[in-house]
């Protein structure tokens, strides 16, 4: 390691968010050069002053008494919907006692809960059952679908028939439903996690464990640390400089993530292997919350580019590192 490698990463290492090796490189180099142990010093004593002579403002007390009164209004919510909650269950509980001591006819009739069927769910319960109503009933409120006319008196297998193919058209609507609704989640699902870690990385300040625009550097990085090796590329030349790269834990597997600077804009890049589940699949460009994603399948890998700028900086992105992946070699510019 020479000064011009050390250099970018004395910050990273005073804010201990050096990996082991790394930090231990780094220091068996500032250990023999004399103008890095200086550099060194020098942010180990900005930092220390910042922790201690640092000043802190506590918020002002209009702040906490506005905080403080809109308390009462959210308690008082919450003390309305208690006390509906309580009303309800005493009345359910008084239905249910009167149910207990209703004669034994009646409580045939009621299932357990306090619930009583409608007629017109009995009617056609007993429709489906193929139960031919008592002459009385079948006058006064007609039988099966039609109400309040004469009775539609069908057969016993017809009725069954009926009840059958109803039951089959609802399961074939719930089958259609859920499996839309697993098609739309999981890509969501997928989309909402690349997001969130993109904006943690963003707020917490470490978003790249290995700082280093050299490829030659971060893919050894992650040797040991995924179980597959994500090809690494600087496309500086293309206007996506590397920063660094970093792991991540996305779909319930470690993910190695690749960083570029693009105008001042951050680029995170999510390399999944091509065979996993949890990978997704390629597909048009996205958004969520305001950010950009693209998406796309190249060397064996799966690809996801999260950031905050234009689509337009994606699509360039993808062409750049296909046509560099499509060359057979993962050299960087310059190199």
């Amino acid at each position: 390691m020479d000064c011009n490698d050390a250099r970018p990463l004395i910050d990273a290492n005073v804010d201990r968010e050096l990996s082991p090796p790394d930090a231990h490189a780094l220091q068996q180099h500032i250990d023999r050069c004399a103008a890095c142990q200086r550099e060194s010093d020098a942010v180990r004593a900005l930092s220390a002053a910042v922790r201690t002579a640092a000043q802190y403002h506590r918020a002002p007390q209009a702040l906490r008494a506005r905080i403080i009164g809109a308390l009462p209004a959210t308690g008082a919510g919450l003390q309305r919907e208690e006390t509906s909650r309580s009303a309800a269950e005493r009345n359910d509980g008084e239905y249910q006692g009167t149910s207990r001591g209703a004669t034994r006819g009646e409580t045939a009739q009621t299932p357990r809960g306090g619930r009583r069927d409608s007629p017109s769910s009995r009617r056609w319960l007993d429709f489906l059952r193929g139960k031919r109503p008592a002459s009385g009933e079948a006058r006064e409120s007609g039988w099966g679908p039609v109400r309040g006319g004469a009775p539609v008196a069908l057969p016993f297998g017809a009725a069954w028939r009926g009840g059958a193919l109803a039951l089959a058209v609802c399961a074939a609507v719930a089958a259609g439903v859920l499996y839309t609704q697993q098609r739309v989640v999981a890509p969501s699902g997928l989309v909402d996690e690349l997001v969130s870690s993109h904006v943690r990385a963003q707020i917490s300040g470490r978003d790249i464990d290995v700082i280093s625009s050299d490829q030659h550097t971060v893919k050894p990085w992650f040797n040991g640390r995924i179980d597959y090796a994500p090809p690494v590329v600087d496309l500086k030349s293309s206007g996506f400089a590397l920063a660094g790269g970093r792991l991540d834990y996305v779909g319930h597997r470690r993910v190695a993530v690749l960083t570029y600077m693009h105008a001042k804009h951050v680029i995170d890049v999510y390399v999944f292997p091509d065979n996993d589940p949890a990978a997704g699949k390629p597909g048009p460009s996205l958004s969520s919350d305001g950010y950009s994603l693209a998406r796309w399948r190249d060397a064996g890998m799966m690809w996801w580019a999260v950031t905050d700028a234009a689509p337009e900086s994606l699509t360039q992105l993808e062409a750049a590192m296909r046509a560099r992946l499509q060359n057979g070699t993962e050299t960087g510019d310059g190199s």
